[in-house]
């Protein structure tokens, strides 16, 4: 019963609290702990204070009763009858307890008090002394006992009880101040932390509000950072974000329209030799000998066409980010690569000079990154040119026999499409080099570009090396 009580008591205070703002979440939440803090105090407070003041009132009336034993001995000797003022206690309710429960009252006294235990044992003990709280006549009275001794045969407590009037009272004024001034904290400090998370919450809203602009508007607007606390290092990473969607936006919108650009070229041209083909089926209008020369072009541009598909699709897939990498000799990636350009290359000497790589990557795109480097030093070497192919240290260093790159062209020569005046016609779709830095990057790795000192264009790929033990080595 009480556990099924406090799971309903547990799920109201949370649809209490979750239907609510965060901001009112945290108000409610520092005005709950203070009103429970309050309560605590405010009952320490309370029970403590009438401890005190009931002792401070025992002490008072035993006091009182202690003065009296004299006064009350000589009158018990002379007259065995208590007179109204034998013992000066004039104000409260006297009383003589004999130790089998007689109780004698002076005379005059309408209402009196009851022996009880704790007076009884005073008598028959005759140590100590004892204090409750007793009701008499509707009033509430403290009493407390004392013993009295006459002789040894008469043994007494004198029991003397007064009024808790004024101690009701007071803790009576003690509860209302406690409770108004509880009150009023509890309110204040919740005002104060609603106004307080309302401060502290604004760059919360700020980013929320720019969140919903960024979905709404589809503006990427940097948010103002107004502190450099948590708060302020989270706008400023929400800010790095944006800058980054901006520039993956601006970088996304230049590949489609620079591919839109080179694709549009090698279509044109297929689309018109098509129209010839078509036009010369219902005419016969080329020359004998041209059609195999249109057919001719149109193959080489539909292989051009592919090679350029196959290189945006290399350059734009996110396969490094999903397919895991694993151990392997980089040397035998490269070794597979010089027997590609070897085929495409025949007349072309390769000076090379590799030892063993232990790399963690991908060898797919490795060797596809390997091949394009090659394939770039063939294309600008002479016939019986010679490419140096140097594997030291986890650094693949191609040094080809061509003219070089001019200065110019160096800081632009691995962006997507750039093609130098060089290179304008030599085959190629210009995203070779492109797919060298992306798989570079995807490894954690670098590719530089220079001029040799002998001359020619150095390139050299850095693939971080890992410790590989002798049973772990790739085969």
């Amino acid at each position: 019963m009480i556990w099924s009580w406090w799971i309903r008591l547990r799920r109201g205070i949370g649809r209490l609290f979750s239907g609510q703002s965060l901001q009112w979440r945290l108000a409610l939440m520092t005005g709950a702990s203070v009103a429970l803090s309050v309560t605590l105090v405010g009952a320490a407070s309370f029970a403590i204070t009438r401890w005190s003041l009931l002792e401070q009132l025992d002490r008072e009336l035993i006091s009182v009763a202690q003065g009296a034993s004299s006064s009350i001995v000589s009158t018990l000797t002379n007259s065995g009858v208590l007179s109204p003022d034998s013992a000066g206690t004039s104000g409260g309710l006297l009383g003589v307890v004999s130790p089998d429960g007689t109780i004698m009252r002076p005379q005059g006294q309408e209402s009196g008090l009851s022996a009880g235990p704790e007076e009884i044992a005073v008598a028959r003990l005759q140590s100590g002394s004892s204090a409750r709280t007793a009701d008499v006549s509707g009033t509430s009275y403290r009493v407390v006992s004392v013993p009295l001794r006459v002789n040894e045969n008469q043994l007494y407590a004198v029991t003397y009880a007064r009024p808790t009037t004024a101690l009701q009272a007071t803790l009576s004024s003690l509860w209302i101040v406690l409770l108004t001034a509880g009150l009023l904290g509890i309110v204040a400090t919740t005002l104060a932390a609603l106004w307080a998370t309302r401060a502290v919450l604004a760059p919360v809203r700020r980013l929320s509000q720019a969140v919903k602009s960024v979905t709404q508007t589809d503006q990427l607007n940097p948010i103002r950072i107004y502190g450099r606390d948590d708060l302020g290092e989270l706008t400023k990473s929400f800010n790095t974000m944006l800058k980054s969607l901006q520039t993956s936006r601006e970088q996304q919108r230049q590949l489609i329209a620079d591919a839109g650009h080179e694709l549009r070229t090698p279509l044109t041209s297929m689309r018109t030799n098509l129209e010839l083909l078509v036009a010369d089926d219902k005419s016969g209008m080329l020359p004998e000998g041209a059609r195999s020369e249109v057919l001719a072009d149109v193959s080489a541009q539909l292989g051009e066409f592919s090679a350029l598909v196959g290189d945006l699709v290399a350059l734009t897939r996110d396969d490094h980010l999903t397919k895991p990498h694993e151990p392997l000799d980089l040397s035998e990636v490269t070794e597979s690569a010089l027997e590609r350009a070897r085929r495409r290359g025949p007349t072309i000497n390769f000076d090379v000079s590799i030892e063993p790589t232990p790399v963690m990557g991908d060898p797919s795109s490795l060797e596809r990154a390997i091949t394009n480097l090659l394939d770039n030093a063939i294309k600008f070497s002479p016939p019986e040119g010679t490419i140096i192919v140097d594997l030291h240290d986890g650094a693949l260093t191609i040094i080809d026999s061509g003219p070089g790159i001019e200065e110019d062209d160096l800081p632009l020569i691995f962006d997507r499409f750039y093609r130098s005046d060089k290179a304008r016609n030599t085959p190629g779709t210009g995203l070779g080099l492109s797919i060298v830095a992306h798989t570079a990057d995807a490894h954690g790795g670098t590719v530089r570009a220079s001029n040799a000192v002998e001359g020619g264009a150095k390139f050299v790929l850095k693939i971080p090396v890992i410790e590989v033990g002798e049973d772990h080595w790739p085969s």
